[in-house]
């Protein structure tokens, strides 16, 4: 891996430090020009009642790796980018082991961005598909 994905992978994981993102471990592992890799084990505190991965638990991956994406993808210094709207399908299960979610740009609009998200296990079957909506705004 080169000096710049490891500096930008380096950035997004250690501000996941005291957040929801380090509470379900998350951690970001791939960046490239227009995507961005973040995994999160399944293991009891991402369980629903049934023992396996919970829909929110996966909501929450796709949104903090599409939120991230913006912040690497977009000029965080002249911009704030917050989430619009995310919407997800999910089509499989997982009891264990850990999923990923690739964010990947769709629209990058000078206001809206528009990401599409697909989370996947370590096989590389697809669990969900999800839609993010972003806005930018400019810094006072």
């Amino acid at each position: 891996m080169n000096e710049y994905k490891e500096k930008i992978l380096r950035i997004c994981n250690e501000a996941n430090k005291g957040t929801l993102m380090e509470t379900l471990g998350i951690e970001y592992v791939d960046v490239g020009e227009n995507y961005l890799v973040g995994k999160m084990p399944v293991a009891p505190q991402v369980y629903q009642p049934d023992g396996v991965l919970h829909g929110g638990a996966t909501v929450a991956l796709a949104e903090s790796v599409g939120s991230a994406a913006s912040y690497i993808f977009l000029d965080s210094k002249k911009f704030f980018v917050r989430g619009l709207e995310i919407s997800a399908n999910h089509v499989k299960s997982v009891r264990e082991g850990e999923v990923f979610a690739r964010a990947e740009i769709v629209h990058k609009g000078r206001t809206t961005q528009l990401w599409d998200i697909k989370v996947t296990d370590s096989d590389a079957n697809l669990i969900s598909i999800c839609k993010l909506t972003t806005i930018s705004l400019p810094r006072k």
